[in-house]
């Protein structure tokens, strides 16, 4: 009698669900954050200052949402009940009216959708569809994030060097390998933020594996996340979990407890950042860790709430989209904009309206031209850095975050005009200063001199 309604809700779910999505796995919270940000930046209230009744829509609808994802991620939970959104949706550039309302004259239509999934992954594919937003960024989250953490974590440490068995006794630090596969099952991402010796990480890895046996749970919250290993704990401004190497394991444990409220702060900062670019005509708001200072989520957070209120005040007036392409980084230690070598600008916090805009306008070209070279630069920096390695048949080349692709280049191309055998099977570290790390890396300046290399 009923036999004709499974093809009928098979036929739906492949309009819904692309090809790829039986064989998919489950999506983080820190990944639904991010594969939701286009649907963020087509709904957020703060669009909607000037129709009162949509906003409220929007922002009771936004509240109910939440609850549904936050509820989707708790361990064991069985069924949630059918959740009804209504949504107002802005045009933007992914936006298309197909088989929903028409725009608006005021630029938005209403949509509507019921919640009845099960999982993240199929949560945010029905909502990015039911607004006929594109979920092509889905397909490479899904098919890259999980191989990647696996792969890094199996190379750390990278040290072609295999310790006896009985330093670890004699130390009472664990195998690091042993370690790294029991916290990689996690399927996260495993970094330091600085050059530790192999001692200091097999303890921080030690410390982390207890953690893991005695508090598993806690830890599956950071699952598709970057940990990274550091000098405080909590979130950075690029939403890596940090791990305070001096911290004990209770403040671990608070953190990642804490991880939902940073996801939605994480969340919020997103749509701040889209804010911005929307008032100064498409810039892209970036971070960009190598050039600023290291900021925690909350941090960055107010620095770009700061920014973006005084641009409301002043409402800029820049052409929509005319910007795009073009990066900004914001700082707060300076006093006036400047146009950094690799094309971002630098952007201060309390810069005067007026000005940022005449600057912004006047150097939009140079800051392509920047970039465009920056790429090229790129490109033969990481030719020079091949043909090096090949030609003193180093075992790894690679340089400080601190030195740029110019120094880098720089450096490459006087070091081939250099004849160096004893570099054979060694890793060499471009740097400020000449050093030989606890590992056994040598580090050169990036600017040395003709003879002291050799010494």
């Amino acid at each position: 009698m009923f036999c004709h309604l499974r093809p009928m809700r098979r036929l739906c779910l492949e309009k819904i669900f692309p090809h790829w999505f039986p064989y998919s796995r489950a999506l983080s919270g820190a990944e639904a954050v991010n594969a939701l940000r286009p649907f963020y930046f087509a709904v957020h209230p703060d669009f909607f200052g000037q129709h009162p009744v949509e906003r409220e829509i929007n922002e009771n609808s936004l509240k109910r949402l939440s609850v549904y994802l936050e509820n989707l991620q708790k361990p064991g939970f069985k069924s949630l009940k059918p959740t009804q959104l209504t949504f107002y949706v802005r045009e933007t550039d992914q936006s298309s009216s197909d088989g929903q309302e028409p725009f608006s004259t005021s630029g938005f239509r209403a949509v509507k959708f019921t919640l009845h999934t099960r999982d993240l992954l199929s949560t945010v594919l029905y909502i990015l569809n039911s607004c006929s937003l594109s979920i092509e960024h889905i397909q490479s989250l899904n098919t890259n994030v999980h191989t990647q953490p696996l792969k890094e974590a199996k190379r750390m440490p990278d040290r072609p060097i295999k310790w006896d068995k009985s330093y670890y006794s004699f130390t009472g630090f664990k195998d690091p390998d042993e370690d790294l596969e029991q916290v990689s099952r996690m399927e996260t991402t495993l970094t330091w933020q600085r050059s530790w010796g192999v001692a200091h990480r097999c303890s921080q890895l030690h410390s982390l594996s207890r953690l893991a046996q005695q508090n598993l749970e806690t830890l599956k919250k950071a699952k598709g996340c970057t940990i990274i290993f550091t000098d405080r704990s909590g979130m950075s401004a690029v939403g890596h979990v940090m791990l305070g190497t001096m911290d004990v394991h209770h403040h671990w444990t608070k953190l990642f407890e804490r991880l939902p409220s940073y996801f939605d702060l994480q969340r919020r900062l997103m749509i701040l950042e889209d804010q911005i670019s929307y008032l100064l005509g498409g810039i892209q708001v970036v971070y960009i860790e190598e050039l600023q200072p290291v900021l925690t989520l909350e941090e960055y957070y107010s620095l770009l709430d700061v920014f973006y209120n005084r641009l409301l005040k002043s409402r800029i007036p820049f052409h929509p989209r005319s910007l795009r392409g073009l990066q900004m980084i914001l700082n707060s230690d300076r006093y006036a904009p400047s146009l950094h070598e690799l094309g971002h600008f630098n952007i201060p916090t309390l810069c005067d309206p007026a000005n940022l805009q005449w600057f912004i306008l006047t150097k939009a070209q140079q800051a392509r031209e920047n970039m465009k070279r920056k790429e090229e630069l790129k490109v033969i920096e990481n030719e020079l850095i091949q043909a090096s390695t090949k030609k003193f048949s180093l075992e790894k080349l690679y340089k400080e975050p601190s030195i740029s692709s110019t120094q880098m280049v720089d450096c490459c191309k006087r070091l081939l005009e250099q004849s160096l055998p004893y570099l054979h099977g060694m890793h060499l570290c471009i740097s400020h200063f000449y050093s030989v790390m606890q590992d056994g890396d040598l580090c050169i300046p990036w600017n040395w001199k003709n003879g002291e290399a050799i010494k």
